[in-house]
Parts: structure tokens; sequence; C-alpha cells
């Protein structure tokens, strides 16, 4: 068997086809490595207006006239976006400036212009906003970001304060649960604040004000969901989504708590993180060839029977086939992976690799970390079902109709169908489904103590459906195998 087997692999590696397809992979890689290196800048800018947008501003102010009661609210608001953009274009673009000014300034100057420019004019106002406003602008010169931070974390407790009075007040059930859900709210916010000031955190647009933004954000829908749905039976989108929401809660507090960057996707330990869903076509296309001719080319060029005329039953020659397939899968997926910490490497460095991954474990109700090497690897175990499956169905067909373009052909449209199966079986939930192949042959669902894609899908009957599909591909491969005919070949 094994000297089968080893003739079977200097086949496959004097073939120029193998070669040029690593080949594809690699430039493909390159590529990837280079166009996330570039595509991806700061986590928001959503204050760095451009020189269009300016001009648009200043044509349209032009053409509107605030004393005609027609035009005095869109010259007001327009007017007030453009004084805005005037204060942000004295500092940088990725200034924390303009953020503040963003929030916090343009109530005043929205205020300030409706006092110059409205029906109720009053100049008085005007000069006291003015004065308000240049006080934010000395604090701003000044790199005083603490004070806004400050002044809002005052605001925050002085609000969860009267919503506890108003508590006390009240008998109301209705009121009670909105003024609870208020002051928890106003809690999350001052919590977030505090995170800020205690972890010297700027505004701005880097991955530390984006885990608090998106931790600001779970832990209410978090809180929203809690509060609204209580006992009340829910769907099973719904859980998935509740747990995606925890697991986004307790990332990102990570990324707080440690002031590590594990979401960070222009890196090599991201590009690593999401190998496969960025790979995995490449990858089973270079698979799925040699599965596909394996078999078929023995019988296209006739050396079949030279095969046969050996001292192997034609079990023991199929199985060397089988066999050396499934070496070639391993191959092409350590070299796959290879290759990419070589490329990543060199585009990103490699620093990269010392941040841990992380996810939230729902087994045991906790956030587990683990090195991107490990990661990588359990990830591989988890795709290697599909992996599998799709190399046995290249190689059955292959062997069966001995027609290589159509084993490759259905084997990767099977591959590309995958997503759209799944899709429609999860919008329309056809229970059913959940005992076809592609919703169970992708094992990385369980990782974690994951939900799966349907409900009622387990770890073990999704290990069960896909031995059995395997067997029904496998199984009459090897009979028909036994039984061909090569007289006419």
């Amino acid at each position: 068997m094994s000297k089968l087997i080893k003739n079977e692999l200097i086949k496959i590696f004097k073939k120029k086809t193998i070669y040029i397809a690593l080949i594809v992979i690699l430039l493909f890689l390159i590529f990837m490595n280079i166009m996330f290196k570039y595509s991806y800048g700061n986590y928001y800018n959503d204050y760095a207006y451009s020189e269009g947008y300016i001009e648009y501003l200043d044509d349209e102010l032009a053409k509107l006239d605030p004393s005609k009661p027609s035009d005095t609210s869109t010259y007001i608001d327009l007017k007030s976006q453009r004084d805005m953009i005037g204060y942000m274009s004295k500092y940088d673009e990725n200034a924390w400036q303009r953020q503040v000014i963003g929030t916090t300034m343009m109530s005043y100057i929205q205020e300030r212009n409706t006092f110059m420019y409205g029906t109720e004019k009053n100049e008085e106002k005007v000069a006291q906003i003015n004065e308000e406003i240049s006080a934010i602008v000395e604090k701003l010169d000044k790199d005083d970001w603490k004070y806004f931070v400050n002044t809002e974390l005052e605001q925050t407790e002085q609000k969860i304060k009267e919503l506890e009075v108003q508590k006390n007040t009240t008998e109301d059930k209705q009121i009670l649960q909105q003024l609870d859900k208020e002051i928890a709210i106003n809690n999350i916010n001052k919590e977030v604040l505090e995170y800020r000031i205690n972890k010297e955190i700027k505004y701005g647009n880097d991955y530390l004000n984006n885990a608090l933004s998106q931790y600001n954000s779970a832990s209410q829908e978090l809180l929203n969901y809690d509060m609204d749905n209580g006992e009340k039976e829910v769907s099973y989108k719904d859980k998935q989504n509740y747990n995606q929401l925890i697991e986004n809660k307790e990332k990102y507090k990570y990324v707080l708590d440690n002031e590590v960057d594990v979401n960070k996707t222009n890196s090599l330990k991201g590009i690593l993180e999401d190998f496969y869903n960025q790979f995995g076509l490449f990858i089973i296309v270079v698979i799925v060839m040699i599965a596909g001719t394996i078999v078929s080319e023995e019988f296209n060029k006739g050396t079949v029977k030279l095969l046969l005329v050996k001292p192997y039953s034609r079990t023991k020659i199929l199985l060397a086939k089988f066999i050396t397939t499934m070496l070639i899968v391993l191959f092409t997926i350590i070299v796959a992976i290879l290759m990419q910490v070589l490329v990543g490497g060199i585009i990103f460095g490699f620093d990269s690799l010392s941040v841990p991954v992380v996810h939230y474990n729902f087994n045991t109700n906790s956030l587990q970390t683990m090195n991107i090497f490990a990661y990588v690897g359990l990830q591989t175990l988890a795709q290697l079902p599909m992996i599998i499956l799709l190399a046995t169905l290249a190689f059955a067909l292959s062997t069966i109709f001995t027609n290589s373009a159509l084993a490759i052909t259905i084997a990767l449209l099977g591959y590309m169908a995958n997503m759209i199966i799944n899709q429609l079986a999860i919008a329309y939930n056809l229970g059913f489904m959940k005992y076809f192949v592609t919703l169970n042959w992708d094992f990385s669902q369980y990782l974690f103590g994951g939900l799966p894609l349907m409900e009622g899908m387990t770890l073990i009957s999704s290990i069960i459906i896909c031995v059995i599909y395997f067997l029904i591909m496998i199984i009459p491969t090897f009979i028909i195998f036994k039984k061909k005919n090569i007289k006419n070949i």
C-alpha cells in the first residue's frame, strides 16, 4: 500500500498543474495582503469632510436668502454645518478635537445661527453663545480632552440622580420600568466615560475609541433585550443575536482592560484568523483539481491498464489513490498557511502574532484566549469535514464517470452553492434542511459552545450526517471501480 501511495504522490508532483495552482495561490495571497494593508484606514473618520462637500455648502448658501422665510430653516442648517467644518479645519484630520466639535459644539452653533438668522433674532443670546463657544475652543486648543469627559460624566451622574428621585416618587409600574431602563443606560454611559478617564483614552479614531463605542452599543442592546423580553420565549435567531452581543461586549471589554487590538484585520494575525473565509476557495480549487483527475486521467490516457496489471487488487489501487488525495488535502492546507505567514510577515511584520485570539466560550461562560497558530489549527479541524467531502465528491465523480471536467465542475459548484443553500434554509426556516450536508459540514459553528446554524442541530448529529454522506459517495465508488470494464479503454 505504501508503495502505491508513494507512486501516486510522485505522479502528482511531476505534474506542472499543481505548481501552477500553488503559484496562483501565492500571487493571490500577495495581492490580498497588499489590499488589506492599504485599504483599511482608521476605524472612523466621520468628520473628515471633502473639499467637494465644502464647495457644495458654499454654493448652496450663496443661493439662499436667510431673510426669506422659505429659505431661513435650510440656510441655518447649512450654515451650521459650514461653521462646524470651519472650526474643525483648525485641527489635523485625525485630531480628537474634530470629534468633540462634531458632538459637542454643533448644538451651540445651531442655536447661535438660529438667533442670528431666524425669525426671533437676539443679539444678546448670540453674544452669550459666542462666549460659550470661545470657552470650548480654548479647551480644545489647550488639548484638554479630559474637561469634556468630566463635563459629560457630571451630566450623566446628575441625570442618574434625577431619575432616582423620579423613581422614588412614582408607583406606576410601567413608568418605574422605563425609569429603571434609563438609569441602567446612563450607568453604562457612566462606565464608558470612566473607562475613558482611567485608561487615558482621548477622543479619536483609534481601536480604543472603537472598543468604547462597541462596548457601549453591545451593553445597551443586551440591556434592551433583557428588559424588553424578560421571561418571554424568544426565537432561535434572537438567541443567536443575543450570544453575538455577549461575545462583542466581552471581547471589547478585553480590549479596553488590556489595551490590545485583538480585532485588527489588516495584520498578519488578523488575516490568519479569517484565513478560510479569505482563501478557502483557492484551497478547494487545488484539492478538487487533484481529486477530480487522479482516477479519470488514468482512463483518459489509457494508463489504467498498466496500473491494473500490477499485483494489487483494484480496491487497494483505488484506496491508495484516495489516501493520496487526502494527503494532498493536508499538504495544500499546510503550504497555503505557511505561504500566508511568509507573505503576511513580509508585508505587515510578524509582531501581530503575539496578539491572542479572543473568543467568548459559552460552555464555560468566560472569555477564552489562545495563540493564533492554535486557533488556525482548530479552524482547520473544523473546516476539514467540508474539504474532505468536496474532495471525496470530486474523487467519486472522477472514478464513476471518468470525466475530469464533470468531477471538478460539480464539486466547485457544490462549494459555491453552499452559502446560498444555507441562507435559503435559514431564511425560510426549512427544518428538514438540517439533515442536508452543507449545513453540517462546517464544524466551526460549534466552536466555543456557539449555537449552530439551525435549531436542533448538534455536533454529534453533524458528524453522523457527514459520515453518512461520505459513505454514500465512497462505497458506490469502490463497487463501480471494481466492476468497471477496461477492455475497450
